[in-house]
């Protein structure tokens, strides 16, 4: 008897057993239902310095308390969380905030870079993402690639062009394995449309999709991933980019 490969095994049931419960969440008070995921820790440590913070209790996993804060933008609040790193945990947290009545979702990150043609810190709205993680798998069916929610790409499209910012949609790569990034897949993936790469983007959208709340994501250009080499660009000092992709991906949440 042939079987499918594991992650192939698609099961529609919505109910699993184990499930997020909003009891285990420890809350000072009202969770805004609008969120920004954001990847920039350096971003939260200036925040928080600013006192634009405030703590409204945590997600936890085995690396610790993860807190999730309000951000005021415009006099209203939005939740902010940093969701980890790797589908499987951002997945978890996303889920996580589902349970506690998030519904709408804007992530800001970075990426790497396929495409010569994308400077160092340029923002892209991602349109699309390829399945090459394995976290999409358990919320939809097998396919090459998933899109991104329409509604949270018109958000993010709309306050960049209202802000005068240049920006590029496009599709990304997800991928698990940094280190597995070859010329060969590569090449591949720039044939499939991706401009860029990264490791959440694919999870994001299936969860978003199978849970049916509204998710978008906005990434900024960093280091170059191409078959002459790998280039760092400095991607993780480009303090400004990265508070701006916060900044705009707060606006956008505001009009989802």
């Amino acid at each position: 008897m042939t079987r499918k490969a594991p992650i192939l095994e698609f099961d529609d049931d919505r109910s699993a057993i184990l499930m997020p419960d909003p009891y285990r969440f420890a809350k000072s008070g009202p969770i805004p239902a609008r969120a920004v995921l954001c990847f920039f820790k350096d971003v939260f440590d200036t925040l928080i310095a600013e006192g634009k913070l405030t703590k409204l209790g945590n997600l936890n996993s085995e690396i610790g308390e993860n807190p999730l804060y309000s951000y005021l933008i415009d006099g209203k609040p939005i939740s902010v969380l940093h969701p980890g790193v790797g589908a499987p945990l951002a997945a978890g947290f996303l889920e996580e905030l589902i349970a506690v009545g998030v519904t709408k979702y804007i992530v800001c990150g970075g990426c790497g870079v396929l495409n010569h043609e994308i400077a160092a810190g340029h923002p892209v709205i991602l349109t699309g993402a390829i399945r090459d993680e394995g976290t999409s798998y358990h919320y939809l069916p097998p396919t090459r690639e998933v899109k991104a929610n329409l509604k949270g790409v018109a958000a993010l499209e709309k306050v960049f062009s209202d802000a005068g910012l240049e920006y590029r949609t496009g599709k990304t790569w997800t991928t698990d394995a940094i280190y597995r990034e070859t010329k060969g897949k590569r090449n591949i993936r720039m044939e499939d449309g991706c401009d860029v790469v990264e490791m959440e983007a694919a999870a994001f959208f299936a969860v978003a999709q199978f849970r049916e709340v509204t998710l978008g994501q906005v990434v900024y250009g960093g280091d170059l991933v191409i078959p002459e080499g790998w280039d760092g660009r400095a991607w993780h000092k480009r303090g400004d980019d990265r508070r701006l992709m916060f900044e705009m991906a707060a606006k956008a949440v505001m009009n989802l």
